[in-house]
């Protein structure tokens, strides 16, 4: 049973790491305006979890060695890191946006 829980957690990050490839297109698709450094935040967002998920789970599945292991979890952190920086940088622009105070 915790097998098909581990692989449907890889399952998730693939159709989350989908759904930003996806996103990705239509932020293509459509043209610049207001609110589109939000909107590249949304559409960043779900690649990144989905493959911090995948990286997350999938080396232990596969029953990798310990060096690709430590490797994929190096990556994880990066990928984590980056998250935090990027919803830091959204929430920053949005309360500048709104007219509110930071903590500057």
């Amino acid at each position: 049973m915790l097998r098909f829980m581990d692989w449907s957690v890889v399952a998730m990050g693939c159709l989350l790491v989908l759904a930003a490839l996806g996103g990705r297109w239509w932020e293509r698709a459509k043209e610049g305006g207001p609110g589109q450094e939000t909107r590249f935040l949304w559409a960043w967002l779900p690649l990144l979890l989905g493959l911090g998920m995948i990286c997350g789970n999938l080396p232990r599945l596969l029953h990798a060695s310990h060096a690709a292991v430590m490797t994929m979890d190096t990556l994880n952190l990066v990928l984590a890191v980056t998250t935090v920086v990027l919803v830091l940088r959204a929430a920053r622009h949005f309360f500048q946006e709104r007219g509110l105070r930071t903590l500057e």
